[in-house]
């Protein structure tokens, strides 16, 4: 192929290619020409040349050699080369390199040039990749061609400056007066310069803010000129006047008004013109009316000024666009909190975008429908919550589940309906709710004595028809241990009258126990749960030993101990197994979204040991997650050892061996303290840790919002050295809301043979008002085991 050809057959070469290496030679071949045309000092077509490199690097070949040409067309007195080289300067060199501080004199006397078109060529690379050396240099330069007359220069000098400001924020004070005065402009590519470049100053610097919010009244007179105008054909687009105007316009305004009364107030008139005048049956429209209400809702508008904000968004729920949908919610969203009941007009419209196709709508409608859950509407929107729970993808079933145990525990119009949503929930999606739904079910069941017969026979129920349920099955085996005796007294008046006998209930205990879909975890409620029968029922006493001496060999070594101390009770403490077996206690809450708490100091001294173990029972299971071994994040220097707290030798369900006196005896362990491990712009991550056994330890963070805005996006992430095994369970949501409306809990297993030199790395990350924030904890001890710190 000759090396003169030009650039069309160059591409069709390329085009027609039949395999990759083809293309390679056919590439490789031209390169090996365009690299011996640049050595020859008497090129006629360089900039022939530099355009087929360019397209060689646009499909992803190296063509760094071609940077000293770009350098040299840059300084050329012709334009044809002058414009070739600068876009090669643009597309191959950036301000790491060193060939780009060689093409700073070239643009410094490019934009004193008589070509307007030469100006606009340095002026454009300036602003695409300028490093901070070269802004500082030509920045007087800018300012000058700020004042030009030209329009065409202006407006492009503008978009330099704003580069220049973002790259160096000092030379922000030099554009200011420029930029005032540019608003008196009147061509509109100026004019869209001007508040770009006004927007970037207001937002990084609070004096330059105070400054141009003297100019409001003339950005409202531009704004309502672009509003009440005719047709013109130069800037109407879809029937609105210069739509891309009006939203900088819109989001200077934006900033401007945030906080801000007097400025405010400027322009509440204008903001409800715009919101009233504007179509909204075209793209161009909604873009305009979203802009209009983002800013309405930032600013210190009117009330009625925000009500009007909210329904355009209401409208914006109707249509049929799913990308205008998103938006809407996402921005309805952000307000529920400050204007709730504008919001809740439109909570028709927003359950019913959760029959949508679109994943994304699914998911935003769930988050607002939760959000609008409150005491008045809790039953109905209760019904639709859990219609959509039946029928929602697998992805969202968990936050659905986790959103409503939150709202029916905030605002349950009764005990008995707050019970019957949970089984609802756990009948549905049982295996995606949070580890800690178990046990507080049971501490909600513990509470509410009028409702236990009702409420152990309907598990009973539940438990023969959903035994794939895990979460169902264990608090319905925890029940029938419990409740047993009322199940058996068939006298319910709450329910249909069901004659269960002793035989019955064993039976569905026995299902459990031999069913292949019950975990470990559910087996120690089943069997703990068969134990406690041999106090209330009378017949079955020996159907019960037998059961029990039949796991005293079970290859799992949890439900094998369980059973080996449930055989000694019958043998050798045969006179204490009904004081040890009775009721459990009310169980006292440590606080919302935590497991139970202990039982109350009044309680017998004989029965506490046994309330630990019963609270063993309903430790939920823990799903198989990925190990985190991080320690490249931690570093090589070991910790010095804390010493451990001592356990009791069988407090917890998982600790191996010890003997029956243990469950008698001893003292129950204090709770450690939840400590505070990150505390910075009003975001709040507290640690507790619970030891399971001597080498397993369960760790509960808990992260809060105290600032006046929602948190989106939150996660948190955990490194631990190799020679642990980490678990971390899904948090029970994604988002913060403001004024620490509720709190996100997420809880992490760690597994490490030796206690002492543990430690972990804590990483969270959230977005806050746009912003995306990421901060890094490290925790070396742990309270229980030692203090905790950054």
């Amino acid at each position: 192929m000759s090396p003169s050809i030009p650039l069309q057959e160059m591409i069709r070469a390329i085009r027609s290619a039949k395999t990759q290496g083809e293309e390679r030679g056919v590439i490789q071949r031209e390169c090996a020409a365009i690299r011996a045309q640049f050595r020859q000092t008497d090129n006629g077509g360089r900039s022939h040349n530099l355009a087929k490199l360019l397209y060689v690097h646009m499909l992803g070949y190296p063509a760094h050699f071609g940077q000293m040409e770009c350098v040299r067309m840059i300084a050329s007195p012709r334009y044809s080369e002058k414009r070739v080289g600068y876009l090669g300067a643009m597309m191959l060199l950036d301000e790491k390199q060193d060939a780009s501080l060689l093409i700073t004199n070239s643009i410094k006397n490019d934009l004193s040039h008589s070509s307007q078109y030469v100006q606009s060529l340095a002026l454009c690379t300036l602003a695409c990749m300028g490093s901070a050396e070269m802004c500082r240099d030509l920045a007087p330069e800018i300012d000058r061609l700020l004042r030009a007359s030209n329009s065409y220069i202006k407006k492009k000098a503008a978009l330099c400056a704003v580069h220049i400001v973002r790259k160096v924020q000092d030379l922000g004070e030099l554009f200011v007066p420029a930029a005032r005065s540019l608003l008196n402009e009147k061509n509109h590519g100026v004019l869209h310069g001007a508040v770009v470049l006004i927007t970037e100053l207001c937002e990084r610097s609070p004096e330059t803010l105070e400054r141009f919010r003297k100019s409001v009244p003339s950005l409202v007179q531009i704004m309502k000129s672009l509003v009440i105008s005719g047709y013109s054909p130069d800037h109407d687009v879809s029937g609105v006047s210069d739509p891309f105007l009006q939203v900088r316009i819109l989001r200077l305004l934006r900033v401007l008004g945030h906080n801000n009364e007097t400025a405010s107030d400027a322009m509440n008139d204008l903001l409800a013109q715009v919101a009233t005048n504007t179509d909204s049956t075209k793209t161009v429209g909604n873009a305009v009316l979203y802009e209009t209400v983002l800013t309405v809702l930032d600013i210190k508008s009117e009330s009625g000024l925000r009500v009007l904000a909210v329904n355009i968004l209401g409208r914006f729920l109707l249509n049929n666009d799913r990308n205008i949908r998103y938006i809407a919610m996402t921005s309805l969203q952000k307000i529920v909190g400050t204007d709730h009941n504008a919001v809740q007009r439109h909570r028709g419209t927003i359950v019913d975008c959760l029959k949508d196709q679109d994943a994304s709508v699914k998911r935003r409608a769930l988050d607002l429908s939760l959000a609008l859950v409150s005491a008045s509407n809790i039953r109905s929107m209760m019904k639709e919550l859990l219609i959509f729970l039946s029928s929602c993808p697998p992805e969202l079933k968990a936050q659905a589940a986790n959103g409503i145990f939150y709202a029916a525990e905030r605002y349950a119009p009764s005990q008995r309906w707050h019970i019957d949503t949970i089984l609802h929930v756990l009948t549905t999606a049982g295996g995606d709710v949070r580890d800690e739904t178990v046990p507080n079910l049971i501490q909600l069941i513990t509470n509410t004595s009028e409702l236990h017969c009702y409420t152990v026979h309907k598990l009973y129920r539940a438990l023969l028809t959903y035994i794939s349920q895990q979460s169902l099955v264990q608090v319905a085996c925890w029940c029938i241990g419990e409740y047993g005796d009322l199940l058996l007294r068939g006298d319910c008046q709450e329910t249909e009258p069901v004659q269960v006998t002793e035989d019955n209930v064993l039976d569905a205990l026995e299902t459990v126990l031999q069913s292949h879909m019950s975990s470990a975890s559910t087996r120690g409620f089943a069997l703990t749960a068969t134990m406690k029968l041999s106090t209330r029922i009378n017949d079955n006493v020996d159907r019960i030993r037998s059961i029990v001496s039949i796991y005293g060999s079970c290859i799992d070594v949890e439900l094998q101990q369980r059973a080996v101390e449930y055989n000694a009770l019958f043998k050798k403490y045969d006179h204490m197994r009904a004081a040890v077996l009775e009721r459990m206690p009310v169980i006292d809450k440590n606080s919302p979204g935590q497991t139970n708490g202990e039982p109350g100091g009044e309680t017998i001294k004989e029965i506490q040991p046994l309330s630990v173990r019963q609270g063993d029972a309903v430790t939920p299971q823990q799903p198989a997650n990925q190990v985190c071994n991080l320690l490249d994040l931690l570093g090589d220097s070991p910790e010095p050892p804390h010493p451990a707290t001592p356990a009791l030798s069988i407090t917890t369900a998982n600790s191996a061996g010890g003997d029956l006196l243990d469950l008698l005896g001893g003292l129950e362990p204090t709770p450690a303290t939840p400590v505070t491990v990150y505390e910075k712009d009003g975001v709040t991550l507290t640690l507790s840790c619970e030891k399971q056994s001597e080498t397993a330890l369960t760790i509960t963070l808990t992260a809060s919002n105290c600032t006046d805005s929602d948190i989106s996006n939150v996660t948190l992430q955990a490194a631990v050295p190799k020679s642990v095994q980490l678990n971390m369970k899904a948090p029970s949501r994604d988002f913060l809301p403001a004024r620490d409306a509720a709190k996100m809990i997420q809880t992490v297993v760690l597994n490490s043979p030796n206690m002492v030199n543990l430690k972990m790395r804590i990483r969270i990350s959230y977005t806050s008002q746009g912003s995306v924030v990421q901060d890094t904890v490290q925790v070396d001890s742990f309270p229980g085991l030692g203090a905790a710190g950054h």
